[in-house]
């Protein structure tokens, strides 16, 4: 079986995300891909992968899971999503590290159904924008705790998706970035069901009509229905087109409240940002969705 897993991050789409496989579950089961309810399986998830910190998981573990997602039902493919699962938003930055506990935790997942092919879905987001909301959630705003010695310019996603890659070899990871977003959600979903870019799907455009004017969203149909035969590039470009006239300004400029923090520092870490997103794309057994 395939076993995706979608692991936020946080502040991300992550929610939305689900929501729209969600609508497409019916569609999917007849696919062999299952999108179950979310509470069939954070909670007695989590719970098995806690318990995992004091004894390893019994024989029965994978099956006793696999019975409470599927509802004693079979699947090809299975897509599960909780932003929750490396750590909570309070833990999700230790010692300048993003989610520190993410290795550890995937180990425990890959030892569990070590008979069944996972992968990691996960987008990021930037630093910049990202560290903020997390420092504001810490439940320690200790320098010490949550920064660890490191200067916020060091606080990168490339570390985190390296220990990943050396917890769990065998499990490929596939990365985004937020920003690009609203450019490559229907392509998301589909590579999340195992689809090709040309299969229909509901709710392709969720994200795009939430962050896009009335107007501009009636002229970007209008201009699909007068273009129905379109490559998911020339798709992508069209929507980067419609948003940069359209776009709802309160939906997606963000403000930033970090003490200390200057236009000059986020800046700077945007473009280190960037650079760590090249870095990534060259790590083996990870796969960057590009817009």
């Amino acid at each position: 079986m395939k076993l995706v897993l979608h692991a936020g991050v946080h502040f991300t789409e992550e929610d939305r995300l689900m929501k729209c496989l969600l609508r497409n579950a019916d569609d999917f089961a007849s696919r062999g891909v299952v999108v179950p309810g979310h509470s069939k399986y954070r909670g007695i998830l989590r719970e098995t992968l806690n318990a995992m910190a004091s004894a390893p998981p019994s024989d029965m573990a994978r099956d006793v899971l696999m019975d409470a997602i599927l509802d004693e039902g079979d699947a090809e493919r299975v897509i599960l999503s909780d932003a929750n699962f490396f750590r909570t938003p309070k833990t999700a930055v230790q010692e300048g590290m993003f989610y520190p506990a993410a290795p550890v935790r995937m180990m425990r997942m890959a030892q569990i159904f070590e008979r069944d092919d996972v992968e990691i879905f996960i987008g990021i987001r930037n630093p910049a924008t990202l560290l903020p909301i997390l420092y504001g959630k810490s439940d320690n705003k200790d320098p010490a705790a949550f920064w660890g010695g490191r200067d916020p310019r060091d606080v990168v996603w490339s570390d985190t998706i390296d220990l990943l890659r050396q917890s769990v070899p065998n499990v490929p990871i596939t990365v985004w970035c937020n920003e690009d977003t609203p450019l490559l959600w229907a392509h998301i979903i589909r590579q999340m069901a195992g689809l090709a870019d040309d299969e229909r799907i509901i709710g392709g455009f969720d994200l795009l009509s939430s962050i896009m004017s009335g107007e501009g969203m009636k002229r970007f149909r209008s201009y699909l229905k007068d273009h129905p035969v379109m490559t998911e590039h020339q798709k992508r470009r069209a929507i980067a087109a419609f948003l940069d006239k359209y776009a709802l300004d309160d939906e997606v400029e963000e403000e930033l409240d970090m003490p200390g923090w200057t236009d000059g520092l986020v800046d700077e870490m945007s473009d280190i940002y960037d650079a760590d997103v090249a870095a990534i794309t060259e790590m083996q057994g990870v796969r960057v969705l590009m817009a």
